[in-house]
């Protein structure tokens, strides 16, 4: 099988790239190291397709690796052809392998090997064949092996009996049918057909277990949907309501057409002996043993799809969480809002140092509100606070609305604020983690310092995170964990990667996260920066315990220093290629910081792969180079979006048509959503307007919870009414 060949169709490139990759990959390359700094060698593919390039490698030597077990597992039993070998190598699923296998598969007792050991193997080979020129039974009375047991018999005496003898014509007849049901279930071209078509024309029926039973599960409780064209979202949520025990699930088919494929397949003569126990045998192997195994798999595949499909789309969520621009040279003030128990503040500078900490109780049931706004005010006064961050938890909105009232009170230098997402906080904040970087503080206190820091450098804060608990996808506790774990592990990593961390301030969960770089290693690097003051140079990470060559060819280019004795550390420029940067300076004469020079010099390049010959470098180094020395320590977070900062609560009156908006999806029913977009009425999307395509229901597009973008259609401030689109304008 050429491994190359099939993944180069599957992820777009040339199978030169895919062997290039491989090869990277197995001399234990990290995939943002090759994504960046070994473009030449793999035609410049990116994380994304790395990513797939690996998972699809390590499942294709997997499929090779069991077509070598079969293979071998068949030829111990002596039964391995020439024809089967061919069909098992060729195959490209696992289960393909698997239904090759399964005739020669070591089985739990089935009723086929109890008729089997009674000797009524030649009766079904007698039956199949199809020459009867009589009546089955009397050849199978030549089977008959037992008597009729006394009533007196013992239920053991009875069970030994049966095991062992046929106790007349029709248990000797229904073994013999067993053992074709099963020889009719095993063969491997019968269920790819049943498979297939199971694939093409099923149907997913669900059912309440207890109709008159309220859940949210009420669109399920009487539903049908072809099994091609179900939502990935709509079987997760069918999945959950079945494993709480509120919907049965099946797949339905035409079971008359699967038998009158069978019948075409196993009649070759029209017996009148014989074909009646044939198709009844066929029939039991479908219902009994092909249906709900194929039943099985066509839910697993739908699962593995829709999780597919899900993870995808957490991905693409959480990276652009991750990648949120960072709020610079700002003291925050973080909230963590609350009734009973109080809200927790905690004042961080602009390094993330954690400077105070306080508890008010402006909120109910306490509604001290004046004695809150005077210890603000002196908050705000004392450490110079700029911004303020609110958590979008309970009592969110009641915390927003004493915070405008506060800045209206304040002369001079006002304090903005934002809404916070806070999700995964209360995780972080009862975590080891944030036991031993603060330990001194109550959970409360850590969830304010994280809210804070949240605004400051969202990538560095949430890293501390496990990525499942930070919010942003849909069943994530219903699907499989390593899977999706691995995944969102991966986009962390390549959002580190791509923005590169300080070396000397970035902490030890930050530095983790950076290619070739343990938690260990991380650990070691914090230490000896504790030990021995700030880094001078990326050489220096060689001394670092445990952090070798191989280590350090892969962090070094994702390491960053300021002020050092490199000026080229400042950059993303790899060490491998400081030469090659240090001629080009040279040549254009300027330093790196001289973007109008680098520039200018760019445009006057006449031959690049010469002038990269020149350098020893490839020509796309060359042009990462350039690139580099124009912005060096550019943060890519820069195109992003920056967070809408307010002094006010917005009120329906200050909505006009065509403002853009980011709302939660707070309720979705049949014709629309509503999306509350923070002025206390929430607006509502239309199904027409939810997407640019035809949609049959808002929830293959929204679910309640979801962070979405909006735009402001309509505004009816009598009525109370606000029209939102989700469409493209």
């Amino acid at each position: 099988m050429d491994f190359s060949k099939i993944i180069a169709e599957e992820i777009k490139c040339a199978p030169w790239q895919v062997e290039a990759a491989i090869k990277l990959i197995d001399e234990d390359n990290t995939i943002p190291f090759i994504a960046r700094y070994r473009k030449e060698m793999t035609g410049s593919l990116n994380d994304e397709q790395l990513r797939k390039l690996n998972e699809r490698l390590e499942y294709l030597r997997n499929l090779s690796r069991r077509k070598e077990e079969v293979i071998a597992l068949i030829d111990e039993q002596g039964k391995l052809t020439g024809e089967l070998r061919k069909a098992i190598e060729s195959a490209e699923k696992l289960v393909t392998i698997e239904d090759l296998y399964r005739p020669y598969k070591q089985k739990k007792k089935t009723r086929a090997d109890m008729a089997r050991k009674r000797g009524l193997e030649p009766l079904a080979k007698y039956i199949s064949e199809q020459n009867a020129k009589a009546p089955v039974e009397e050849e199978a009375a030549k089977y008959v092996t037992g008597h009729i047991m006394p009533a007196s018999s013992s239920k053991e005496d009875v069970l030994k009996a049966s095991e062992a003898e046929v106790i007349d014509v029709a248990a000797a007849i229904a073994g013999a049918s067993d053992i074709i049901a099963e020889q009719i279930s095993d063969d491997a071209k019968y269920r790819s057909y049943i498979r297939d078509l199971t694939r093409r024309e099923g149907l997913i029926s669900t059912a309440a277990k207890n109709p008159e039973a309220e859940s949210v599960y009420t669109n399920y409780y009487d539903y049908t949907e072809p099994v091609k064209k179900i939502a990935g979202h709509r079987i997760l949520a069918i999945n959950r309501g079945e494993s709480e025990g509120m919907l049965s699930v099946s797949v339905d088919i035409d079971k008359d057409k699967i038998i009158g494929y069978l019948e075409k397949q196993l009649i070759v003569k029209n017996n009148p002996y014989t074909t009646p126990i044939i198709m009844s045998a066929a029939e039991d192997a479908y219902v009994r043993l092909i249906a709900p195994s194929i039943e099985r798999e066509i839910r697993s595949e739908l699962k593995d799809s829709a999780e597919d499909g899900a993870i995808d789309v957490f991905e693409k969520n959480l990276a652009q969480l991750l990648m949120q621009p960072p709020i610079a040279g700002a003291t925050v003030l973080g909230w963590d809002p609350a009734f009973r128990t109080g809200c927790k503040l905690a004042v961080v500078d602009e390094t993330g140092k954690v400077l105070d900490t306080k508890v008010i109780y402006p909120t109910a049931p306490h509604n001290k509100v004046d004695e809150s706004k005077k210890i603000l005010k002196e908050l705000i006064s004392k450490y110079g606070i700029s911004l303020i961050s609110i958590g979008n938890g309970t009592a969110s909105r009641e915390s927003e609305q004493i915070v405008v009232d506060l800045i209206k009170e304040i002369s001079g230098n006002k304090p903005q604020f934002c809404i916070t997402n806070e999700a995964g906080a209360s995780v972080y904040s009862a975590s080891p983690l944030a036991t031993e970087e603060f330990p001194e503080f109550d959970v409360g206190q850590r969830s304010a310092v994280s809210i804070a820091r949240r605004v400051q450098d969202p990538l560095a804060e949430l890293v501390k995170i496990d990525p499942r608990s930070i919010g942003v996808g849909q069943y994530q506790h219903d699907m499989n964990q390593k899977k999706l774990g691995d995944a969102l592990d991966g986009v962390v990593e390549d959002c580190v990667n791509r923005v590169g961390v300080d070396l000397n301030t970035a902490s030890a969960a930050l530095l983790s996260h950076i290619s070739g770089i343990t938690p260990t290693i991380a650990k070691n690097i914090v230490s000896y920066r504790e030990t021995n003051g700030r880094f001078k140079n990326r050489r220096e990470l060689l001394k670092v315990s445990k952090l070798g060559p191989k280590a350090f060819e892969q962090c070094a280019g994702f390491c960053r220093i300021t002020g050092g004795t490199e000026a080229l550390d400042q950059t993303s420029v790899h060490p491998e290629s400081y030469e090659a940067a240090g001629k080009l300076l040279k040549i254009i004469g300027c330093g790196i910081r001289d973007d109008k020079a680098i520039s200018e010099y760019e445009k006057t390049i006449k031959d690049k792969r010469a002038l990269a010959e020149e350098l020893g470098c490839g020509e796309i180094t060359l042009n990462d180079i350039l690139d580099e020395l124009k912005k060096p320590a550019r943060d890519p977070r820069e195109d992003m979006p920056k967070p809408i900062l307010k002094s006010d609560v917005m009120e329906m009156k200050d909505l006009k048509p065509g403002m853009k908006l980011k709302g939660t999806v707070r309720n979705v029913i049949d014709f629309g959503a509503f999306v509350d977009i923070g002025v206390h009425q929430d607006g509502l999307v239309h199904i027409s307007q939810m997407a640019d395509r035809f949609i049959k229901h808002p929830l293959e597009v929204v679910s309640v919870g979801d962070i979405v973008d909006v735009t402001v259609l309509d505004v009816d401030e009598k009525k109370g009414r606000i029209s939102l689109t989700m469409k493209s304008i």
